[in-house]
């Protein structure tokens, strides 16, 4: 294990290990199972540029995010998605036939409907001459839509887009085996009744052991769980650590809930079932019963749980993202800007969930602010190994608690910053996530002045 910190720290460039530092030091101090206070509005530069257009949220909804296997089991993805679409249409509504193009994120792609941006759209009421279509980067495919979505407006191509993702875990694809699905496609092929049963004379029952999708990096084999285990034992953050982020997680999810401040959430009335109005995944426990739970992936010493990390969760999301002006012109007043974003890449075998760490330096060199200059921390929480200044960060709860549909959660996390720095006063939020492939992606966000 101290191998794999003295290979990460001599590899990082000097940026990067100054926010290795925030980012993987250990979580303890029950002081900090508290939000901070309401911060005071602070005067500091606008990071908008000449002659480049702003852009900006205009709104973000999400429909509850459930555990798999729950309300959402009998559905099917572009169900979720359309019910996203729909409730940002209810939210601001905005006429469909100004809306230019729709992008979705979406990682595990259900086959009947492959761009499922197209078809959400379609049943969601929007002209079939707006363009959608469905990009995949992993936990971070929300983050590309809204990013493509912002190109697609700096550009000139287009005012208004809506961007988002989906991901439904209750129903995931699981196919034949290579071998039955060849002797079924070759039976299609076969002309006559003895080259059928030519073929049937080759079948074997374990062509019927099915295949279902890998939960394991296709370049190391290594789930992200083994990975996330690893790095909680290369950079010291015990068992307990983790457990009281998790715990602290849950416990702001709940306060935010009841308090009202998940301002982002719609009600979605599920087809034969009742209405379902709230995030089913906060479960504040305590550090008592979480000790009890035994390690999920290295066994029988590793320190990742169940309760410490995120669940397979069924969700979707949409943002409505605009030129200033446009919205403006609409009568519409944004929530905040869009500013710089960067993506980064890394090993996958041992910097798998080190994306934020590399991403956060980067993002904010670009944009010429520092840490103290950010209000609003919201990063991807995949697992409880670390995380910047506590006081600033995701104080409303995260994937941990709230729930990581894949292709859904980069839209939660703008529309926290968002929702946080009109609600607190801040000016800068910083939003991070991680995603399969050791990939990973921050942003500025920028509160619009009230």
């Amino acid at each position: 294990m101290t191998s794999i910190l003295t290979y990460t720290l001599k590899n990082l460039p000097s940026t990067s290990k100054w926010a290795l530092r925030f980012s993987l030091r250990p979580l303890s101090c029950s002081s900090q199972l508290r939000a901070a206070p309401a911060a005071q509005t602070k005067s500091k530069k606008t990071l908008a540029k000449p002659n480049i257009r702003n852009i900006v949220v205009v709104e973000g909804v999400r429909i509850p995010f459930l555990q798999s296997g729950t309300s959402y089991k009998e559905l099917m993805p572009h169900d979720l998605a359309r019910a996203a679409l729909l409730g940002l249409l209810h939210r601001t509504n905005v006429p469909k036939d100004v809306v230019d193009y729709i992008i979705l994120g979406t990682v595990i792609q259900e086959v009947k409907t492959s761009n499922v941006a197209r078809e959400a759209a379609l049943g969601a009421g929007f002209s079939d001459k707006t363009p959608a279509h469905t990009v995949t980067m992993a936990c971070i495919s929300a983050n590309q839509a809204m990013t493509t979505g912002v190109g697609l407006i700096a550009s000139g191509q287009c005012d208004v887009v809506v961007a988002g993702g989906v991901e439904l875990m209750s129903d995931i694809p699981i196919r034949h085996s290579r071998k039955m699905r060849k002797m079924l496609l070759d039976l299609n092929k076969a002309k006559t009744l003895g080259q059928r049963l030519s073929l049937i004379s080759k079948f074997r029952l374990n062509f019927l052991s099915p295949e279902l999708p890998a939960v394991a990096e296709f370049s190391t084999s290594e789930t992200m769980g083994h990975s996330a285990d690893r790095l909680a034992a290369a950079f010291a953050v015990s068992r307990l650590d983790q457990d009281e982020y998790a715990l602290r997680s849950h416990s702001l999810a709940k306060k935010a809930q009841d308090e009202g401040l998940l301002s982002d959430v719609v009600p979605f009335k599920v087809p034969g079932k009742d209405t379902v109005t709230k995030d089913n995944g906060i479960r504040p426990s305590s550090l008592e019963q979480m000790a009890k739970l035994k390690p999920a992936f290295i066994k029988p010493y590793g320190t990742v749980t169940a309760a410490n990390s995120s669940f397979l969760t069924d969700g979707a999301s949409a943002m409505l993202i605009m030129a200033e002006e446009k919205a403006l012109a609409m009568g519409y007043k944004p929530k905040a800007y869009l500013r710089d974003f960067v993506y980064v890449s890394q090993d996958p075998k041992d910097q798998l969930l080190l994306g934020p760490t590399y991403a956060t330096p980067k993002v904010l060199e670009r944009a010429g602010l520092t840490m103290t200059d950010i209000d609003a921390f919201e990063f991807h929480e995949a697992f409880s190994v670390g995380s910047p200044p506590l006081e600033k960060f995701n104080n409303w709860g995260g994937s941990l608690s709230l729930g990581h549909p894949f292709g859904a959660t980069g839209c939660r996390l703008v529309m926290a910053a968002a929702n946080r720095l009109r609600k607190e006063g801040g000016q800068y939020g910083l939003v991070a996530a991680c995603a399969a492939g050791g990939q990973g992606h921050a942003m500025i966000v920028e509160a619009y002045p009230k």
